[in-house]
This record gives structure tokens, sequence and C-alpha cells, in this order.
């Protein structure tokens, strides 16, 4: 399996793409147990930002929630995101690609090696956010909580 490095220019680009949504408020960090996953829509049409935010081990990580392998959302329920038996493991339901949790690296299925896109966020004040622009922006880095 080949993995794939975040470039700055990647970096770059995710700021930007995020960039009208920094200081978004996703949800109450008391409203994700551990472990847990929510999905969280934002806008409509093609401003439509549909993220998966997960908490677990005391780490909260938020994706674009989008197969990288069909672009399909990962859950085909609301909310089923999480392996069963190993909580740090995001299942697609389109496919069965495996996700790590802590960086979004695909473990197996259709695309080895590719990764969720990751949505810098930040925990304050007992809300999870998107990041301010200016925060820096760890390429998929959980937030300790």
């Amino acid at each position: 399996m080949t993995e794939r490095h975040t470039t700055a220019s990647d970096t770059a680009d995710r700021a930007a793409r995020f960039a009208g949504h920094a200081g978004t408020r996703l949800l109450a960090l008391c409203d994700l147990g551990d472990p847990d996953a929510r999905s969280i829509v934002l806008g409509d049409g093609a401003n439509r930002l549909d993220i998966v935010v997960v908490r677990a081990g005391g780490e909260v990580v938020a994706y674009r929630n989008a197969c990288p392998h069909a672009g399909t959302p990962l859950e085909t329920f609301d909310g089923r995101f999480l392996d069963r038996e190993d909580p740090d493991v995001l299942i697609c339901s389109t496919h069965g690609a495996r996700f790590r949790r802590r960086d979004g690296l695909c473990l197996s299925g259709p695309c080895p090696g590719r990764r969720l896109m990751p949505i810098p966020i930040i925990v304050a004040d007992g809300d999870i956010r998107i990041a301010p622009a200016s925060s820096p922006l760890p390429h998929s880095l959980p937030t300790k909580v």
C-alpha cells in the first residue's frame, strides 16, 4: 500500500475551501459520545459541505463525509460510521473501504493509501468548530479534548 502525503499546496487548497465556514459551530462536544461519530451538513447545492465529526479516545477529528474512491457519503444510515468492533476505524458503506480514524488513511478496500479529506477544527468553550483561517492547519491530526 502506498501512503499519499499531504503537501503544502494541499493544505493551502483546504484552507481556502473551508475559509467560508471558519468559526462555524458544528456541535457541542457534550453531544458527541466517546466513541461516536456524527454527520453535519452545512449549506446546500454547490455550497453543501457534508462533514463527519468523530470522537474516540479523548480526541476529536473531522473529515469531509465523502469516500475518496467514489465520492459517496461514508454512511448508509445516519450516524453509522465506526466499525462496531474497532472504533478507530471508519467504514464506507458503499464498497467497504476502511479508514484509520486518526489520519483518514484508507487501510483496505478500493482506495488503499488514499485519505479522507480532513476538516480543520478547534474545540473551545464546549463547542466543536471549524478552525479559523488564521489557525495552523494540521494535515490530519486529532484535537485533544
